[in-house]
């Protein structure tokens, strides 16, 4: 594993041409920014919604952001969007549209996706990664759309990084996958005190002692992963320990100062690193 650490810097980014009818300004933040502070961003509308499965059509969606300003004929590359919330039904898509926002002003189409989780029907392991297979899969039926389909990564945070991580796992076909806060070995994280930790243990619907092959199958550490796979985390992260960023055959980048949610607020340095590493991994 190749392990980088980087200071993190606030730039200003201006948004421009949003369809809420004004540019947004992302004012620069310090780092460790709180989860109110991204729910409380300015965020632009997706430009369309697509149901990609049949069980529960209000669940199973994705959101389509493209980029303003492409010329003719030309086609922007992906970024299927994972979002997170301890897999559970209260944390629903919407906290990440400020993060899809800045994305597709920064020239990327983004597919984000919605999904049963914990406490919805059909929701938990597996059927909140079947959900995820399924929304990824459906990326097929772009090729009338603006989108580079020989250009895709997935990127997911906290647990929706544990989901890209095993979705990217299984489409070897894409460019790479991006962890952001990722939750990468689900069973020591299940042993763990905060919330979210709990929240695993529901997730999987028991203890790892009680079904031991379900976790094995659910976990990305034990996972073929990607083989253009790069884990970016806050060395002060208190809800997903850095020491789930350390995976073997992945490369870690750890930001300086950053928190959890740094890698979804548009205006943190983590975010400026987000945006040079989706750069780096399409060029590969």
């Amino acid at each position: 594993m190749k392990k980088t650490h980087v200071m993190t810097s606030c730039v200003i980014l201006l948004l421009s041409a949003c369809s809420i009818g004004w540019a947004l300004t992302y004012t620069p933040v310090t780092s460790n920014v709180s989860y109110t502070s991204v729910t409380g961003l300015e965020f632009s509308r997706a430009d369309q919604r697509l149901v990609y499965g049949d069980a529960n059509p209000d669940l199973q969606y994705g959101l389509l952001w493209l980029p303003d300003g492409l010329e003719a004929e030309a086609k922007a590359p992906l970024v299927i969007l994972i979002h997170g919330g301890c897999w559970l039904n209260e944390y629903d898509i919407q906290h990440s549209f400020p993060l899809s926002t800045a994305l597709a002003q920064a020239g990327y189409a983004v597919w984000s996706l919605e999904y049963r989780r914990t406490g919805d029907a059909g929701g938990g392991w597996p059927g909140s990664f079947e959900d995820i297979r399924q929304g990824v899969a459906f990326t097929s039926n772009f090729a009338d759309h603006p989108v580079d389909l020989e250009r895709i990564i997935i990127a997911g945070h906290s647990a929706g990084g544990h989901l890209a991580l095993l979705a990217g796992a299984e489409f070897q076909n894409i460019n790479g996958v991006i962890g952001l806060a990722a939750i990468t070995d689900i069973i020591e994280y299940s042993r763990g005190l905060n919330s979210c930790q709990a929240a695993a243990i529901k997730f999987m619907g028991g203890s790892y002692e009680t079904m031991p092959a379900d976790y094995h199958a659910a976990n990305p550490a034990e996972t073929s992963l990607h083989e253009h796979t790069v884990l970016l985390h806050g060395n002060e992260d208190g809800i997903v320990p850095p020491g789930q960023a350390h995976v073997s055959g992945t490369r870690s980048l750890l930001a300086e100062g950053a928190g959890h949610f740094d890698w979804i607020h548009p205006g943190t340095g983590a975010f400026q690193l987000l945006l040079s590493t989706l750069e780096d991994m399409y060029e590969k």
